[in-house]
């Protein structure tokens, strides 16, 4: 890899340290988190991966924005200077500030979907498909048909499937449909871009049925860089040209800042139409806060403001993109398969094909993921049929998810290209002996989003498993 793409446009003025703990204190940390990442401390981890979302670093110039933000409760000008960046981005008049990509979804889910409709996207992720279901409509997912070859590297993975769309918007479930909404980048299909042309034809559909459009554009900033990579047309736009477009494209948005905001917290629903604008406000007050903070600090709207700016620069998409392709190398060079091609803000491993000796029902890409933990305290996220399998009243599986997958989310000018090779140096230690890895089953879980708190213990023989020690 040319080592001109993947330097980084920044260099690192503050730090901080990270933990090692011993082979013994990972295994007490883990039987105590009840075989579950997400109930791990972030002092007992070394490396995490758990998530892109809320997890990056920020700039000097967004903490110097930072000293300039106004805390009135109405009308501060640090909400004036965030709508007025968030209006130029995107083209929408209407913009309605959250605290995070999922108050934005329950918000704008409660005001415009109904009971018994259908919510139609190319891949909800979890909190998006919970909120359509607290709205009590479907949600219903149309991957395009290329998504289905992991190893393939058709350049746009992410696109809904555009037949399967149509058919259903002209069907006899056509009129319980109320809203499309795609994602970008896809997020539970291996971090793959939408093309343009997708989009487009996304919205042609979508305005023949009378059907609203919109965007869940948490990773817009990197979806933008792929399609200026990957599709034809795009080669001499800027990303933000192309982010813009593609807002211009939808009726509306909802926007996790935690992510392509470079910032800790923050979000907004961007709208066209003013009477649903008007029912998401009323909604925002009772709920979030007022209209022109929502339930977010002066301070936070200044950070998300700069980081917009910054988020859109290609140095930083550039570098950022070449970091994870690297580390997708180097996984690839010790027999460990990722989806490809490789996305920007994660990759997901093949915990399934490298784990072959565990079915589904011993959920391969949890056991991957804790053991991960137990050998190098890296910590990550599983995207099989823990979380995606259907299971009966008894934790039972039922219908296990299509791909065992587990997703390495990168943070945002956290790590080094060096923490990246750990990672792999860890995995390719697992991979040299799989068969070692064994399988989880479940003791308690929730009804909903069972990943986030569902509680597990190993199978045997995990008990004798030789857990490596790194550092």
């Amino acid at each position: 890899m040319d080592v001109r793409k993947a330097l980084p446009p920044y260099r690192i003025k503050v730090v901080e340290p990270i933990p090692f703990l011993t082979a013994e204190e990972r295994r007490r940390a883990l039987a105590d988190a009840g075989y579950n990442p997400f109930n791990l401390r972030a002092d007992q981890i070394t490396i995490d991966l758990l998530s892109d979302s809320g997890t990056g670093a920020t700039s000097a110039a967004q903490e110097a924005a930072a000293a300039l933000g106004d805390e009135s409760y109405a009308g501060a000008r640090s909400w004036f200077r965030f709508r007025d960046e968030v209006r130029d981005l995107t083209g929408y008049p209407r913009i309605l500030p959250v605290h995070q990509g999922r108050a934005g979804e329950r918000v704008l889910f409660g005001s415009l979907l109904k009971p018994g409709q259908i919510c139609i996207s190319n891949t909800h992720f979890d909190t998006t498909h919970a909120n359509v279901l607290l709205a009590g409509a479907e949600p219903r997912d149309l991957p395009c048909n290329e998504a289905a070859d992991l190893d393939s590297d058709e350049p746009f993975k992410g696109n809904i499937d555009l037949a399967a769309l149509e058919r259903t918007l002209a069907g006899p479930e056509g009129h319980r449909v109320g809203l499309v909404l795609m994602t970008i980048t896809n997020n539970g299909l291996g971090a793959q871009p939408v093309s343009m042309a997708n989009l487009a034809a996304v919205r042609e559909l979508c305005r023949r049925h009378r059907v609203p459009f919109f965007l869940d554009a948490a990773r817009f900033a990197e979806n933008a860089w792929l399609v200026n990579q990957r599709e034809a047309g795009y080669g001499t736009w800027t990303p933000r040209q192309i982010a813009t477009r593609a807002f211009q494209l939808a009726d509306g948005c909802v926007v996790s800042l935690k992510k392509d905001g470079l910032a800790a917290i923050g979000g907004f629903i961007g709208l066209r139409d003013d009477e649903l604008h008007a029912a998401c406000e009323a909604n925002l007050i009772a709920t979030e806060g007022f209209s022109t903070y929502g339930g977010l600090a002066g301070h936070d709207l200044e950070r998300l403001t700069q980081g917009l700016r910054e988020v859109v620069d290609p140095a930083y998409l550039r570098a950022r993109a070449a970091s994870t392709e690297r580390l997708a190398e180097l996984l690839d060079d010790v027999g460990v398969d990722t989806v490809r091609p490789a996305g920007i803000h994660a990759l997901y491993l093949n915990a399934g094909r490298l784990l072959p000796h565990l079915s589904p029902r011993e959920f391969p890409g949890h056991a991957l993921g804790c053991q991960l933990f137990l050998d190098g305290g890296i910590r990550c996220a599983e995207l099989g049929s823990l979380y995606l399998g259907e299971m009966d009243e008894h934790h039972r599986l039922l219908t296990p998810a299509p791909f065992e997958l587990v997703r390495l989310a990168i943070p945002r000018r956290v790590y080094t290209d060096t923490h990246l090779e750990y990672v792999a140096a860890v995995l390719a230690d697992i991979a040299k002996d799989p068969e070692q890895v064994s399988g989880y089953r479940i003791v308690s879980a929730p009804p909903l989003l069972r990943h986030f708190k569902v509680r597990l213990e190993p199978l045997p023989p995990a008990a004798g498993r030789s857990v490596a020690s790194y550092g």
